[in-house]
């Protein structure tokens, strides 16, 4: 019975402890409303953290687009084009004349002076046929002094001679009037003071005289052809002559074909590519080797988009991929006028079948000014990177 009358008390106790204890919660708000303004609640730190990276987005934005517009800036006056390679002369030096090599004065990417002896062939054949065109030149100028002293001769001779058939001819005819009259004679006087002997000899004579008379004429119109004899000796010494001059070009010629086994360099550069050595036979116009000279280009093949501005005598600045630390300067010498697929050995042909539009390339022509050195040889078809300041 006591303890069923001690529990009604313990909860009429718990209820009283409630009561007690609500009153307590506006003290709390007030509390809270009592604490300093400045100091941030959990609420508005959060708010804080999420705009942090809106606002490094937004400084990230702002620093590309001022570095999209200093570039473009410092790069709206280049063009440059990884589309080039160096180019230079190349000479295709070859044999003038056939024979063995005797001598050998180069090796593999030796460098050379223009005037150095590079290699020898055999001479004896042509020191030969070069002795074989004196002795036929020695011949032809011996015919041409006997002609030119016949032509002398013909000067004087043909005139004379002229002469001499005239006298003749007027000593037939003297003659040949004497006859006559000896003829009329005989035949005109008295047959009884007279033989027929003496008509008979007086007869003949006159026939003998205009025979000779005859003779005289023929003579005389042989004679007469004095210019022509004279320009016939004229002839053979000019025919003589280019004899002469004939034999001068073929001792020429084989002087120079002797020349031909002695190799010598055209132009300073470096030998490249050999294909002989001693004991070589090489043929006339065979190719031996090539020569580099030093001088060196560049071709740069541009898009036909990048051309606008381009211009000769514009500055360029050249990176070499085979030597990252050269840095070359040079300028546009010439723009090519025509597209390097115009020149092809198969140019297209737009007007036929279905066309797609292609940007052609276009070559320059780029003259290196400086940063070459001794060190540094730029061999021919090796890959550059130029640009160009086109404003």
């Amino acid at each position: 019975m006591s303890e069923t009358k001690d529990e009604p008390r313990e909860q009429t106790e718990r209820h009283r402890s409630v009561r007690s204890e609500k009153p307590e919660r506006p003290a709390a708000r007030e509390q809270a409303d009592n604490r300093p303004r400045d100091e941030p609640t959990d609420h508005d730190s959060g708010h804080s953290r999420t705009r942090w990276p809106l606002i490094i987005l937004a400084l990230v934005v702002v620093i590309a687009i001022i570095a999209g517009v200093a570039y473009w800036l410092l790069t709206r006056n280049l063009e440059s084009t990884d589309d080039a390679y160096t180019e230079g002369n190349a000479i295709a030096y070859a044999a003038k004349v056939s024979g063995y090599v005797i001598q050998l004065n180069i090796d593999d990417n030796t460098f050379v002076h223009a005037g150095d002896s590079l290699l020898k062939i055999d001479p004896r054949d042509y020191t030969t046929a070069r002795d074989q065109a004196q002795a036929n030149l020695s011949l032809a100028r011996a015919q041409l002094s006997s002609a030119q002293v016949d032509l002398e001769i013909a000067r004087v001779r043909f005139p004379a001679s002229l002469q001499q058939a005239q006298a003749q001819l007027q000593q037939a005819q003297a003659n040949q009037a004497q006859a006559e009259r000896e003829y009329r004679r005989q035949h005109t006087v008295d047959p009884r003071a007279t033989t027929q002997t003496n008509i008979d000899q007086a007869t003949a004579q006159l026939q003998t005289t205009t025979a000779a008379v005859a003779n005289a004429q023929a003579q005389v119109q042989v004679a007469a052809l004095v210019q022509q004899n004279i320009q016939a000796a004229e002839d053979t010494v000019r025919q003589r002559q280019a004899q002469v001059a004939r034999a001068e070009a073929n001792l020429a010629q084989a002087d120079v074909n002797l020349s031909y086994t002695d190799l010598i360099a055209p132009a300073d550069g470096m030998i490249t590519r050999r294909n002989v050595d001693n004991g070589t036979f090489v043929q006339a116009g065979q190719q031996v080797f090539y020569i580099v000279t030093p001088h060196v280009w560049v071709t740069a093949n541009f898009k036909e988009t990048q051309l606008a501005d381009m211009r000769p005598g514009q500055h360029v600045s050249i990176d070499v991929d085979a030597y990252p630390n050269l840095h070359l300067q040079g300028h546009v010498d010439s723009i090519q006028q025509g597209s390097g697929a115009r020149f092809s050995a198969f140019p297209a042909e737009n007007a036929t079948g279905n066309f797609v539009k292609i940007v052609r390339r276009v070559p320059v022509k780029i003259i290196i000014d400086s940063g070459l050195d001794n060190q540094h040889g730029l061999p021919l078809g090796i890959s550059v990177e130029p640009t160009v300041t086109v404003r």
